[in-house]
C-alpha cells in the first residue's frame, strides 16, 4: 500500500535501523572506521527492504544478500571487458525481466530491482577479489538482517517508492509481452550509461548503470518519482558526505553518524519519495573518502554526475522503448 504522505516515519523502522547498525559501530570503534562503514554498506539492502510479515517473506533477506553479492562479484568478472560487460547488461535486462513474466517469484522481482543494479556497481569494482569481500560482506549483512527479522515483532515492509515494483502482487502487473519490453527499457538505459561510464574512463563507471536500472520502472509515473528522488537525494548525500570526509573524523563520530544514517534511512524506508539514496550514498561516498588520499570534491562530482546521467537515460529509455515496441507490434499486426 503506497503511504499518503511524501514521508513516512516508523519508530519500529528505526529501532531496526539502530539494531542492523550494531555491528558497524562496535566493528568502527573496535577496529577502524573503513571496515565499520563496509559492514554497514553490506546491511543497506537489508534496511531499505523493511520487514515482511510472515518468516518465510523475512527468510527471504538471506536470498537477497546471496543474491546481490553474485550481481556485485559478477559485475567485477566483466569489468575489464567493457563491450562485453555492456552487452551483458541488456542480455541479463531482458532474460531476468522475461523470468518476472514466467514466474511471478518474489526473488525474480528481487533479482530485477536489485540484482541487475548491483551488477552495475560491480562494474566499478577494482578488481573481482575486491568485489568478492564486499559480496561478503553483504551476505553477512543479509544474514544478520535475517536474524533481526526473526524477531522483530509485526511487519513495516514498505511499499515501493514511486509505485509498485515491475510484477508485484498488487500492482497491476504488466502482460508477458510488457515484460519483455521493459526489460529492453532497462537494459538500454544501462547499457548506454555503462558505455558511457567506461568512455570517459572515471573510476566507478558503472555507477550510471546503477543509478539508471534502479530508477527505471515501467509505470511513466513511477519513473519520473524515482528519477527526481534519487538526483536530490544523491546530490544531498553527496554534499554530506563531502563535508564528513573533509573533516576526516575520528571512529567515535563516524559510529555515531552511522548510527544516525541507518537508524533515520530505515525508519523512512517506507516513504512515497525515493529518500533512501540519500542515507546510501553518505555511506558509500564516506567508505571511499575517509583515510583515502582522493578528495572529497572528486567523489562528489563522479556521483553526481553520473547519478544524473543514469537518471537522464532511465527517462529516455522510458519515453523511447515502450512507444518504438508499439510501432514494432502495430507493424507485425498489419
Amino acid at each position: 500500500m503506497t503511504p499518503p504522505s511524501g514521508l513516512a516515519w516508523t519508530w519500529s523502522g528505526a529501532a531496526r535501523g539502530l539494531v542492523l547498525a550494531l555491528p558497524s559501530v562496535v566493528t568502527t570503534l573496535a577496529v577502524d572506521p573503513r571496515t565499520g562503514l563496509a559492514l554497514a554498506v553490506g546491511v543497506l539492502p537489508s534496511a531499505a527492504l523493511g520487514v515482511k510479515t510472515s518468516h518465510r517473506d523475512r527468510s527471504v533477506l538471506f536470498g537477497v544478500g546471496v543474491l546481490a553479492g553474485l550481481s556485485l562479484w559478477l559485475g567485477s568478472l566483466v569489468a575489464s571487458l567493457p563491450v562485453l560487460a555492456v552487452v551483458l547488461v541488456l542480455g541479463l535486462s531482458i532474460g531476468v525481466a522475461w523470468l518476472v513474466a514466467v514466474s511471478g517469484r518474489p526473488m525474480a522481482r528481487l533479482a530485477l530491482m536489485l540484482g541487475l543494479p548491483l551488477y552495475g556497481a560491480g562494474l566499478s569494482a577494482e578488481a573481482p577479489s575486491t568485489a568478492l569481500a564486499g559480496a561478503s560482506l553483504m551476505v553477512a549483512g543479509a544474514v544478520y538482517a535475517m536474524a533481526v527479522s526473526w524477531a522483530w515483532p509485526g511487519g513495516n515492509a514498505p511499499a515501493d517508492p514511486g509505485g509498485p515494483a515491475p510484477g508485484a502482487r498488487g500492482s497491476t502487473a504488466p502482460s508477458r509481452r510488457g515484460m519483455l519490453v521493459y526489460g529492453a527499457q532497462v537494459g538500454l538505459a544501462g547499457a548506454v550509461a555503462a558505455a558511457c561510464g567506461f568512455a570517459m574512463g572515471v573510476d566507478h563507471p558503472g555507477w550510471g548503470a546503477t543509478a539508471a536500472m534502479l530508477v527505471s520502472r515501467p509505470d511513466p509515473h513511477a519513473l519520473r518519482a524515482r528519477a527526481w528522488g534519487r538526483g536530490l537525494s544523491v546530490l544531498a548525500g553527496g554534499v554530506v558526505a563531502a563535508a564528513i570526509i573533509s573533516m576526516q573524523p575520528a571512529a567515535g563520530v563516524v559510529a555515531a553518524a552511522l548510527a544516525v544514517l541507518l537508524a533515520v534511512g530505515t525508519g523512512l524506508a517506507g516513504s512515497r519519495w525515493y529518500v533512501f539514496p540519500f542515507f546510501s550514498t553518505v555511506v558509500v561516498l564516506s567508505l571511499l573518502g575517509i583515510g583515502a588520499p582522493t578528495t572529497a570534491e572528486h567523489w562528489l562530482v563522479e556521483r553526481v554526475a553520473l547519478t544524473l546521467l543514469g537518471v537522464a537515460l532511465a527517462l529516455g529509455s522510458g519515453w523511447v522503448v515502450p512507444r518504438l515496441a508499439e510501432r514494432v507490434n502495430s507493424s507485425l499486426a498489419g
